[in-house]
């Protein structure tokens, strides 16, 4: 069973801090280096200076972190809602100019205890883990919420919606530096609580983004267990703080992860265009937007790839998907028939003679046009670029027990951190 509850949110004061939009900012795992300084200096309480603190030699930014956070509580920039409660949140964006909007609702979700619904999809890496458990041991608090979709088959999200908080005003509404509206009502009603915990029982949650910290909620949990011995199940430890929305709404928006390769020299085109053929039906498209469209067109009925290099932009159609049985052969159906698959077990490890998981050659991004501008300025750089992974391809490899190569999706819009804060101590 999927076992949520309510829980008594730290919040910003907003008799301290006026605007609030320049205190929240991203995940930790989308912002950039330059997107980490920007936060940095937008204002001293951004949540930025505990979330993903600056290196320094003179002191454990750990330690620094968990400083900011004792002190703006004890100063009360912070502050503890006095009831628990469940937490409706609604993101208003614009796709190609297509207005969406996203309703969901923010909440604590227990963590697997070997009997749960609750399924990842993707891989993750050592390194992002170890960051963010020294921060947890050090904050001891949720600082971002992970992501997960559900089916809501009793329309959960749209009829507490409408029944209790359409015609309330809420007590959060910013508009981000992407555009994006954020509002946020809160439900502490034990009635309602009780409604949306019970009809959430039955269902399945999938982890849509934030595999790392709901890992790292695990080891935490687990470490907190063999530290004091018998537990009760229901200490705060025992839960991730986790937003959730409705898997079928039309405004589930997934945009695809991209690559950027860095080779050890230039990258000789007309033999790796020779390799790339005994594959793929490779075709060279001379502009820009056509040749996005195309991409995108052509993804809807076969597996498409793109390259870019040399300010020229080719397609990489797959001749034959049996072609996939004979490389990957240690893996599923499904896991064979993803686009990132391809890319990795074909492009890059047969033709390019680059390891997948070498993180120190390849970047990812959703950006396409931050890669072409690096690959027009880097001679020794190439750029690949992907459609959306399908939310149903996400479903069936998380209930396969299967995982997706690492960067495979990229919900959008995220959801912002700093808007709620979940205590680990209670």
């Amino acid at each position: 069973m999927t076992k949520i509850k309510p829980f008594k949110a730290i919040i910003y004061n907003q008799d301290k801090v006026k605007d609030l939009s320049k205190v929240v900012c991203p995940p930790y795992d989308v912002i950039s280096p330059s997107r980490q300084e920007y936060f940095h200096k937008l204002d001293e309480y951004n949540l930025i200076h505990i979330l993903l603190a600056k290196d320094s030699p003179q002191e454990d930014k750990y330690r620094r972190s968990a400083k900011y956070f004792q002190e703006w509580l004890k100063e009360k920039i912070l502050v503890q809602e006095d009831k628990p409660g469940i937490y409706f949140y609604n993101q208003q964006y614009k796709v190609r100019g297509e207005k969406r909007t996203r309703l969901g609702f923010i909440c604590l979700l227990q963590l697997d205890p070997g009997k749960s619904s609750v399924f990842g999809h993707e891989n993750t890496r050592v390194a992002p883990k170890e960051d963010r458990l020294k921060l947890v041991n050090e904050v001891k608090a949720n600082l971002s919420p992970i992501f997960v979709v559900f089916g809501d088959k009793k329309r959960i999200i749209q009829r507490t919606f409408q029944q209790v908080l359409a015609d309330k005003k809420p007590f959060i509404d910013i508009v981000d530096e992407d555009n994006v509206q954020h509002k946020l009502w809160r439900v502490d009603d034990p009635e309602v609580l009780k409604d949306i915990q019970e009809g959430m029982e039955s269902e399945k949650a999938f982890i849509a983004d934030g595999h790392h910290r709901y890992e790292v909620g695990c080891i935490y949990r687990d470490e907190m267990k063999e530290k004091l011995g018998k537990i009760t199940g229901e200490e705060p430890f025992n839960y991730v703080l986790s937003y959730f929305t409705d898997v079928h709404s039309r405004d589930l928006t997934i945009f695809p992860i991209h690559r950027l390769i860095r080779l050890d020299q230039k990258p000789e085109m007309t033999g790796l265009l020779k390799k790339l053929q005994e594959y793929f039906y490779v075709e060279e498209i001379k502009d820009k937007t056509r040749f996005f469209f195309l991409m995108e067109k052509a993804g809807q009925s076969e597996h498409v790839l793109g390259m870019y290099k040399d300010k020229r932009y080719w397609l990489l159609r797959l001749k034959n998907v049996r072609i996939l049985e004979g490389i990957i052969k240690e893996k599923p159906v499904d896991y064979r028939s993803l686009d990132v698959s391809i890319l990795n077990y074909i492009v890059m490890q047969i033709c390019l003679g680059v390891d997948s998981a070498d993180n120190g050659h390849i970047d990812f991004s959703s950006n396409a046009e931050e890669f072409i501008e690096i690959v027009d300025s880097q001679p020794d750089h190439i750029a690949f670029f992907l459609n959306p992974v399908k939310i149903d391809q996400i479903i069936s490899i998380a209930l396969s027990g299967e995982k997706m190569p690492p960067k495979s999706t990229y919900f959008y819009p995220k959801v912002l951190s700093g808007l709620l804060i979940n205590s680990l101590t209670g």
